[in-house]
């Protein structure tokens, strides 16, 4: 292998072009690879766990009980939020799947009842003043 290299480096540098014996040594050298050992071949497994995001909703609940808390869905929702994450902590998935999407469900009934409520309340003020300024 060595003479192999010599040969192919010292024909670079001549300028003379490696012959097809030369080139077919190396591939055939690259292709066999490391010798094999007698040693037992020991394996390793590795397991890990796929974690499936679930996602909690917290941040979203904690902006619907402070700012869209009609009827007290948002403060429900919260709570719901909060025991999603309590059983993505403990590593109960089905659990905590449920309960984000019952505090899903909850956050977007907040939110649509708050915006409706929102916009119907300024919508009655603008009247009542529109009305009582004539």
């Amino acid at each position: 292998m060595n003479h192999t290299f010599q040969t192919s480096v010292s024909g670079v540098h001549t300028g003379v072009p490696p012959t097809y014996e030369m080139i077919k040594e190396e591939h055939e050298v690259s292709v066999l690879g490391a010798p094999r050992s007698s040693a037992p071949v020991t394996t390793t497994v590795i397991n890990i766990r796929s974690d499936t995001s679930v996602p909690d909703h917290i941040v979203w609940s904690l902006f619907n009980s402070i700012f869209m808390n009609w009827c007290c869905l948002g403060f429900v929702a919260f709570a719901y939020s909060v025991k999603s994450r309590d059983r993505k902590m403990v590593g109960d998935v089905t659990g905590a799947q449920s309960y984000a999407s019952t505090a899903k469900c909850l956050n977007i009934w907040a939110l649509v009842l708050g915006l409706f409520l929102s916009i119907g309340f300024i919508v009655g003020v603008v009247c009542l003043i529109i009305f009582m300024g004539q």
